[in-house]
């Protein structure tokens, strides 16, 4: 289960990387989500759920990684 969330927080990042370009115009493009703001903050907030699914993944990780010894 824990490849699940680290896949779905991978991906959360990617298109809230991708989002965020579109929506402050930086990625070229003639699409609906070239400079709308909307999508700029929707980024940012997809961004921010996919870091934190990786950050509690690594976390979890460390956690039963010192308790093996």
């Amino acid at each position: 289960m824990t490849w699940v969330k680290g896949i779905v927080g991978v991906v959360c990042v990617l298109f809230g990387l991708l989002w965020i370009g579109q929506g402050t115009n930086i990625l070229p493009g003639n699409g609906f989500m070239n400079g709308q703001a909307m999508w700029a903050i929707i980024g940012l907030v997809v961004l921010m759920v996919g870091g934190w699914l990786l950050w509690s993944l690594a976390r979890a990780r460390m956690s039963a990684g010192s308790t093996r010894s």
